[in-house]
């Protein structure tokens, strides 16, 4: 190895911090997925309770739990890209959720998280995602929906 290689940690980029990344495949359409997501059930799962206004790019609000949000890029029933900030974070990170389908009746419902200061808390935000991806999963699943 040269000397000016640097040996990186698992999900760490070369400019942007740490990085993490978490999808599940859910038996839904990407109109019922795109639907969840963005009520405010679908929202309380990811981002928490919201006084929700409008879903649009610049589009800035706090959850009850503390989560700052702006909305970067919105594009319906495929992604929305925005800065995501819980309280005591230095500075803000950059989510993405992506919608992907091949099948009418199968979506990947993908979060993608960048500029995360330290390992520490990309482990802490894999967990957060993986618990998001289950519960949206298991409330998708129910016969109501």
């Amino acid at each position: 190895m040269k000397k000016s290689e640097t040996i990186r940690m698992v999900g760490q980029t070369a400019s942007a911090g740490f990085q993490i990344g978490v999808r599940r495949t859910l038996p839904i359409s990407p109109e019922q997925a795109w639907a969840f997501l963005t009520s405010s059930e679908g929202m309380k799962l990811w981002l928490g309770t919201v006084s929700f206004r409008a879903l649009q790019e610049g589009e800035a609000f706090q959850s009850d739990e503390g989560i700052s949000v702006q909305f970067r890029v919105v594009k319906p029933m495929k992604q929305l890209r925005l800065k995501w900030e819980k309280t005591g974070w230095s500075k803000p990170s950059t989510l993405q959720i992506r919608l992907i389908s091949d099948k009418p009746d199968r979506t990947t419902i993908s979060f993608h998280q960048e500029n995360l200061e330290h390992p520490g808390i990309r482990e802490q935000m894999k967990m957060y995602w993986e618990e998001a991806l289950a519960a949206i999963k298991e409330k998708t699943s129910q016969e109501s929906f």
